[in-house]
Protein backbone atom coordinates (compact mmCIF):
# COMPACT_ATOMS: atom_id res chain seq x y z
CA UNK A 1 0.00 0.00 0.00
CA UNK A 2 1.32 3.34 -1.23
CA UNK A 3 2.54 6.30 2.06
CA UNK A 4 -0.51 9.30 2.25
CA UNK A 5 1.47 12.24 1.94
CA UNK A 6 -1.44 15.36 2.97
CA UNK A 7 -3.00 15.56 -0.42
CA UNK A 8 -1.94 13.21 -2.55
CA UNK A 9 -0.65 9.28 -2.74
CA UNK A 10 2.73 8.51 -3.13
CA UNK A 11 3.00 6.20 -6.20
CA UNK A 12 5.41 3.25 -5.95
CA UNK A 13 7.53 1.14 -8.71
CA UNK A 14 4.80 -0.48 -11.15
CA UNK A 15 2.07 1.58 -11.17
CA UNK A 16 1.21 2.59 -14.70
CA UNK A 17 1.55 6.51 -14.37
CA UNK A 18 4.97 6.14 -13.60
CA UNK A 19 5.54 3.84 -16.62
CA UNK A 20 4.55 6.58 -19.34
CA UNK A 21 6.06 9.81 -20.49
CA UNK A 22 4.44 13.28 -18.64
CA UNK A 23 2.98 15.58 -20.61
CA UNK A 24 4.38 19.15 -21.16
CA UNK A 25 2.75 22.18 -18.82
CA UNK A 26 1.07 24.07 -21.54
CA UNK A 27 -0.72 26.51 -18.49
CA UNK A 28 1.55 29.00 -16.64
CA UNK A 29 0.77 31.04 -13.53
CA UNK A 30 -2.34 28.73 -12.34
CA UNK A 31 -3.26 27.89 -9.29
CA UNK A 32 -3.51 23.76 -10.12
CA UNK A 33 0.36 24.67 -10.72
CA UNK A 34 1.11 26.31 -7.39
CA UNK A 35 -0.90 23.88 -5.36
CA UNK A 36 1.08 21.24 -7.49
CA UNK A 37 4.02 22.35 -6.77
CA UNK A 38 3.08 22.81 -2.80
CA UNK A 39 2.27 19.12 -2.86
CA UNK A 40 5.02 17.70 -4.61
CA UNK A 41 7.54 19.90 -1.58
CA UNK A 42 5.27 18.32 0.89
CA UNK A 43 5.17 14.83 -0.31
CA UNK A 44 8.71 14.83 -0.56
CA UNK A 45 9.67 16.47 2.82
CA UNK A 46 7.62 14.15 4.53
CA UNK A 47 9.79 11.16 3.17
CA UNK A 48 13.19 13.06 3.68
CA UNK A 49 13.77 13.03 -0.01
CA UNK A 50 15.89 15.77 -2.32
CA UNK A 51 13.67 15.45 -5.57
CA UNK A 52 10.26 14.64 -6.71
CA UNK A 53 8.95 14.51 -10.09
CA UNK A 54 4.91 15.32 -10.87
CA UNK A 55 4.31 11.78 -11.79
CA UNK A 56 5.33 9.79 -8.55
CA UNK A 57 1.93 12.03 -6.70
CA UNK A 58 0.14 10.62 -9.85
CA UNK A 59 0.04 13.65 -12.41
CA UNK A 60 1.64 12.63 -15.52
CA UNK A 61 3.38 16.38 -16.50
CA UNK A 62 6.45 18.08 -16.42
CA UNK A 63 7.35 19.22 -13.52
CA UNK A 64 10.04 18.59 -10.73
CA UNK A 65 11.03 19.78 -7.78
CA UNK A 66 14.54 19.03 -5.81
CA UNK A 67 15.90 20.56 -2.46
CA UNK A 68 18.77 19.71 -0.68
CA UNK A 69 19.82 22.20 2.47
CA UNK A 70 22.12 20.43 4.54
CA UNK A 71 22.77 23.41 6.88
CA UNK A 72 25.70 21.10 8.60
CA UNK A 73 27.51 19.89 5.14
CA UNK A 74 27.74 16.30 6.60
CA UNK A 75 27.74 14.61 3.63
CA UNK A 76 29.82 17.40 2.12
CA UNK A 77 27.80 18.15 -0.73
CA UNK A 78 26.74 21.60 -1.82
CA UNK A 79 23.26 22.96 -1.06
CA UNK A 80 20.90 22.83 -3.29
CA UNK A 81 17.74 25.70 -2.95
CA UNK A 82 14.41 24.54 -3.21
CA UNK A 83 13.98 24.65 -7.04
CA UNK A 84 10.42 23.85 -9.18
CA UNK A 85 11.24 23.36 -12.76
CA UNK A 86 8.82 22.92 -15.29
CA UNK A 87 8.98 21.18 -18.71
CA UNK A 88 12.81 20.50 -18.04
CA UNK A 89 15.56 19.77 -20.80
CA UNK A 90 19.05 18.23 -19.80
CA UNK A 91 21.99 18.39 -21.70
CA UNK A 92 25.07 16.86 -20.59
CA UNK A 93 28.29 18.13 -20.66
CA UNK A 94 30.97 16.03 -21.31
CA UNK A 95 30.93 12.37 -21.35
CA UNK A 96 32.20 12.04 -18.21
CA UNK A 97 30.13 9.83 -16.02
CA UNK A 98 30.24 8.32 -12.83
CA UNK A 99 28.63 5.39 -10.50
CA UNK A 100 27.00 6.23 -7.42
CA UNK A 101 24.03 4.89 -4.87
CA UNK A 102 20.27 6.15 -5.62
CA UNK A 103 17.35 5.33 -4.04
CA UNK A 104 13.41 6.59 -4.73
CA UNK A 105 10.13 7.25 -2.59
CA UNK A 106 9.00 5.30 -5.13
CA UNK A 107 10.90 2.19 -4.89
CA UNK A 108 11.12 2.62 -0.99
CA UNK A 109 13.47 0.46 0.92
CA UNK A 110 16.09 -0.74 -2.02
CA UNK A 111 19.31 1.39 -3.68
CA UNK A 112 21.05 0.48 -6.24
CA UNK A 113 24.62 1.78 -7.87
CA UNK A 114 23.56 4.39 -10.78
CA UNK A 115 25.83 5.58 -13.56
CA UNK A 116 24.88 9.17 -14.41
CA UNK A 117 26.68 11.97 -16.20
CA UNK A 118 28.71 14.02 -13.99
CA UNK A 119 27.85 17.35 -15.45
CA UNK A 120 24.56 18.63 -17.28
CA UNK A 121 22.88 21.87 -18.32
CA UNK A 122 19.28 22.37 -17.27
CA UNK A 123 16.64 24.66 -19.22
CA UNK A 124 12.75 24.68 -18.26
CA UNK A 125 10.84 27.33 -16.98
CA UNK A 126 9.55 28.33 -13.58
CA UNK A 127 5.76 27.98 -12.66
CA UNK A 128 5.19 31.87 -13.96
CA UNK A 129 6.42 30.40 -17.55
CA UNK A 130 9.89 32.82 -17.01
CA UNK A 131 13.26 31.07 -18.46
CA UNK A 132 15.40 28.85 -15.97
CA UNK A 133 18.89 27.65 -16.88
CA UNK A 134 21.79 26.38 -15.64
CA UNK A 135 24.82 24.07 -15.33
CA UNK A 136 25.29 22.01 -12.35
CA UNK A 137 27.81 19.13 -11.64
CA UNK A 138 27.55 15.38 -9.13
CA UNK A 139 25.23 15.14 -6.64
CA UNK A 140 23.08 18.14 -7.91
CA UNK A 141 23.47 17.17 -11.71
CA UNK A 142 22.17 13.31 -10.35
CA UNK A 143 19.51 14.20 -8.70
CA UNK A 144 18.02 16.11 -12.23
CA UNK A 145 18.97 13.20 -14.68
CA UNK A 146 16.74 10.73 -11.60
CA UNK A 147 13.94 12.90 -11.73
CA UNK A 148 14.04 13.87 -15.12
CA UNK A 149 14.02 10.18 -15.91
CA UNK A 150 10.80 9.82 -13.88
CA UNK A 151 9.14 12.20 -16.88
CA UNK A 152 9.74 10.03 -19.21
CA UNK A 153 8.53 6.41 -17.67
CA UNK A 154 11.86 5.66 -16.56
CA UNK A 155 12.88 4.59 -12.94
CA UNK A 156 16.90 4.39 -11.66
CA UNK A 157 16.38 0.53 -11.48
CA UNK A 158 16.27 0.35 -15.18
CA UNK A 159 19.57 2.09 -15.43
CA UNK A 160 21.61 -0.20 -12.66
CA UNK A 161 24.29 -1.81 -15.02
CA UNK A 162 24.94 -4.92 -12.15
CA UNK A 163 22.49 -6.05 -10.62
CA UNK A 164 24.72 -7.20 -7.35
CA UNK A 165 24.66 -3.33 -6.49
CA UNK A 166 20.98 -3.38 -6.09
CA UNK A 167 19.00 -4.27 -3.56
CA UNK A 168 17.36 -3.47 0.23
CA UNK A 169 19.41 -0.64 1.69
CA UNK A 170 19.67 -2.83 5.35
CA UNK A 171 21.28 -5.33 3.67
CA UNK A 172 23.90 -3.45 0.97
CA UNK A 173 24.94 -1.31 3.57
CA UNK A 174 25.96 -4.27 6.05
CA UNK A 175 27.31 -5.67 2.04
CA UNK A 176 29.58 -2.37 2.36
CA UNK A 177 30.63 -2.68 5.75
CA UNK A 178 31.89 -5.87 5.07
CA UNK A 179 34.19 -5.08 1.96
CA UNK A 180 31.25 -7.35 -0.38
CA UNK A 181 30.61 -4.28 -2.71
Amino acid sequence: MANIIEKRTLLRMGHPILLKSAEPIQEFGTLWLRDLADDMFAAMHAEKGVGLAAPQIGESVRIIVLAYPDPDNKRGIPPIPATVLVNPVLTFVGDEQEEDWESCLSVPGLIGKVPRYKNLRYDGCDMDGNPVNGEVEGFHARILQHECDHLDGKLYPTRIINSVSFGFKEEIEMAREMGVL
